[in-house]
Order: C-alpha cells, then sequence, then structure tokens
C-alpha cells in the first residue's frame, strides 16, 4: 500500500525561526520550498545533508490565524502534526481504505506540495495520528 514514508510534518509558528534551526542546528537543506494558499501553509521540505532515504521533513507555518496549522499550534503548539506515507495510485490506496472502514478528510485528492496528491485519513481512525497520503506529482 504504501511506498516509503515520505516525510514528517512539523508545525512551526514562526517559520524563518523553524528553518533557521533545522538547518543551522541539524545542517539539513532546503529541497523545495513554497505557499501553498489552499492549505493555509507556508512550507519547506528539508533533506539531510547526506539524503540516502528519500524521507523529508516538512516545515509547516500558519499563513491565517484560521489555518489549520494555526489552530493545530492554538491546540498542541508547535511539534510533530502528521506523518506522510507516499503511495503510487492515491485514488486506489484512498478506495482500500474507505472499504476498511476509515474516514478521509477529503471526498477527492487535493494538491499538496510540489504538485503532488495529497489525503489524509482522519486521527481518530489511525490511533490518534494524521495520516497523510502524498502521490507524487511525477506519477
Amino acid at each position: 500500500m504504501f511506498t516509503a514514508i515520505d516525510h514528517v510534518g512539523i508545525a512551526v509558528a514562526d517559520y524563518q525561526a523553524g528553518l533557521d534551526f533545522y538547518t543551522g542546528t541539524f545542517g539539513m537543506t532546503v529541497a523545495h520550498e513554497e505557499v501553498n494558499e489552499e492549505q493555509g501553509v507556508r512550507e519547506a521540505m528539508l533533506v539531510p545533508a547526506a539524503d540516502r532515504s528519500g524521507t523529508q521533513i516538512q516545515l509547516l507555518a500558519p499563513l491565517t490565524p484560521e489555518s489549520t496549522i494555526a489552530k493545530f499550534l492554538d491546540r498542541n503548539g508547535p511539534g510533530v502534526q502528521q506523518i506522510a506515507y507516499r503511495v503510487d495510485d492515491l485514488e486506489q490506496v484512498a478506495a482500500e481504505l474507505r472499504a476498511k472502514g476509515l474516514r478521509l478528510l477529503y471526498d477527492q485528492p487535493r494538491r499538496g506540495t510540489a504538485g503532488s496528491l495529497v489525503n489524509f485519513v482522519h486521527p481518530k481512525d489511525a490511533g490518534g495520528v494524521l495520516v497523510e497520503l502524498v502521490q507524487p506529482a511525477d506519477h
């Protein structure tokens, strides 16, 4: 079902401070940055300097106080917000999960980072973890 752990999403209140911490402290490099108006976030995908796995850290900062990430920060403070699994066929995986009784947040996939397609498994159906499903743009 999953081909890899794509990334771990980290909610940060201050985008630049988060970026400075991960690059300065852990020596990570920025692989991609963008503003996703639809999701209400400014984000960066970070990779270790010696990237071997393809797994990334995604920093997520809210664009507005009403965004999902802002609400997460209000409830939980900064920290791990989600784990994302890479899939080859998001529609097929979503159908399999729905057939197993899991709820997905969106009826149809939405645009994610770098043109990927994404959907999320409701945390109440995944042991309290927000699970993101990511189909990279090149699939």
